[in-house]
């Protein structure tokens, strides 16, 4: 049997898309190699507290502004199937979430084929075949990798492969009580491992090359977050612990267990410094495991071989009809947005969904008729921006989009921004295009320190400089960019107010509609 659609792996991105094709009644199948779903979330994080936030309680009864706060759930049609009823903790147990999608697979009646661990790829002019680690194969027309990154990086060190591994190494901290530590690696996994040491080792040094970022300045929450960074308190504060700029040359380990690592400052004048320690932890990320991939479909890796390279579509640049969902879809705004985190990726899944059912089935994105005026257009785009939670996570990578064609307008909501001006959407005459947004320069300023000017809340006249969130909306007459407008910040993100917001707006509007291009 030929399957429309082969689904690998049963993670949140796999189970978000076979949720959209169960209930619009497509032919799938999800192969997953684990027991039950999500079983990467069985694993790690190592320490078992997730960094994506879970706010029960936010003030508003609107279900999409409640989603803005909630990182875990992904999107369905069940008004009851959120995360925020598995968990109170602002940071999550990973157990809560394993179960939470156990739940999800079951009540959306994901079709799921568990212990099915695929061991090759292969290509035909009919479609894909997957071979699983018994012989058994299945097929598709279109498939659709979702297995995340599951393959541990490892950096081309002599002697790494002596070192423990964030994937394997014990975890109890009582292990390293009285031992010197070096953690490889300055992100998230390398700050929790380090952070988690804190009270039994006696000395820990966390080594990277590249200078700590930290998400509260850049909005990359990928970065270093506030609940992993207890550790740059030790180092600061002289508690024997330190982050070292720079690589690691080598590591031996020597006879009596003990390793002694050359490692080359990147800021001071002395170049090389041998040290000693007890224990060596790589926490050096990971990467798309293409192995399982023949040569008839092996596709293009970038961002050193890290993730899949794509299309404005999800579909890989090289092999027809290969599409990705899920967390290798940050290839596509790698450190800018949130494609590479639940919260981000739900909408991305639901618009491949969208996608596959525009090019396969003949569906048009689903649209919404405004009356074709300034003031209905910027009416129809202020209450979106004011709830919208696809274009609060996903800023800067998803838009709405009005076109006005003739005498008709047509509102399509969570368009990728990068499909729509590859030619996703058509042609058209007139065509607005809202986002969320940062300032150009907001990650170069810290956040915190006031005697850094900013652009006053509500200041239309200034809202092009602001750095914070805020709407942006876009004009493009037959695809040229001839236009953009800002909406002022607000402190409660409510973009609502007549003179301030509204009315720059519909003059905007009114403009472009009037202008002979």
């Amino acid at each position: 049997m030929t399957h429309d659609y082969l689904i690998i792996g049963a993670g949140p991105a796999g189970l978000q898309l076979a949720a959209h094709l169960e209930r619009d009644g497509h032919d799938y199948l999800v192969l997953e190699r684990g027991s039950g779903p999500g079983t990467f979330f069985t694993r790690y994080p190592r320490h078992r507290k997730l960094i994506s936030i879970n706010k029960v309680h936010t003030g508003s009864q609107d279900p999409e502004r409640r989603m803005r706060m909630d990182w875990n759930s992904l999107l369905s049609d069940d008004p009851e199937l959120l995360f925020t009823r598995y968990s109170e903790r602002y940071f999550p147990a990973a157990d809560d979430l394993v179960r939470y999608l156990s739940d999800f697979a079951s009540k959306t009646g994901a079709r799921v084929r568990y212990d099915t661990d695929i061991t090759r790829i292969s290509r035909d002019d009919s479609g894909f075949t997957a071979t699983d680690h018994s012989g058994r194969t299945w097929r598709g027309r279109r498939l659709v990798m979702a297995t995340g990154v599951s393959q541990l990086y490892l950096p081309p060190i002599p002697g790494i492969e002596t070192a423990e591994r964030y994937d394997t190494f014990d975890t109890d901290p009582a292990s390293f009580t009285g031992q010197r530590v070096l953690v490889i690696g300055k992100g998230n996994s390398g700050f929790e491992t380090a952070d988690a040491l804190v009270e039994k080792a006696a000395v820990i040094h966390l080594a990277g090359p590249h200078s700590v970022k930290l998400a509260w300045q850049t909005h990359y929450v990928g970065h270093l977050r506030a609940v992993n960074n207890n550790f740059l308190d030790t180092y600061q504060l002289k508690s024997e612990n330190a982050v070292l700029d720079g690589t690691v040359e080598s590591i031996e380990r020597r006879d009596d267990g003990r390793y002694r690592v050359v490692f080359r400052y990147a800021r001071t004048v002395e170049k090389l410094r041998e040290l000693f320690y007890d224990r060596v932890i790589a926490c050096t990320g990971f990467r798309f495991d293409a192995s399982v991939f023949d040569e008839s479909c092996r596709p293009a890796l970038v961002i050193k071989d890290r993730f899949p390279e794509q299309t404005p579509a999800y579909e890989s640049t090289t092999v027809p009809d290969l599409y990705f969902a899920g967390t290798v879809t940050q290839q596509r705004d790698f450190k800018k947005s949130t494609s590479g985190f639940i919260h981000g990726f739900r909408y991305g899944v639901r618009a491949l969904h969208r996608i596959l059912a525009s090019r396969y089935h003949g569906e048009n994105w689903p649209a919404e008729k405004v009356e074709p005026t300034p003031e209905a257009i910027s009416d129809a785009i202020i209450a979106r921006v004011n709830r919208s939670s696809a274009l609060w996570q996903q800023f800067a990578v998803m838009g709405d989009v009005v076109t006005v064609d003739d005498s008709t307008a047509l509102y399509q909501e969570e368009v990728p921004t990068a499909y729509i001006a590859d030619g996703g959407l058509g042609d058209a005459e007139h065509r607005f295009v809202t986002t969320l947004e940062y300032g150009p320069d907001h990650d170069s300023v810290d956040p915190f320190d006031i005697s850094v000017p900013r652009v006053a809340e509500n200041d239309a006249a200034n809202a092009h400089d602001a750095s914070y969130l805020h709407p942006v909306v876009r004009y493009y007459r037959h695809g040229a960019l001839a236009g953009t407008h800002h909406l002022a910040e607000n402190l409660e993100n409510e973009w609502n107010l007549p003179s301030v917001h509204q009315q720059p707006l519909a003059v905007f509007v009114k403009g472009c509609l009037a202008s002979d291009g």
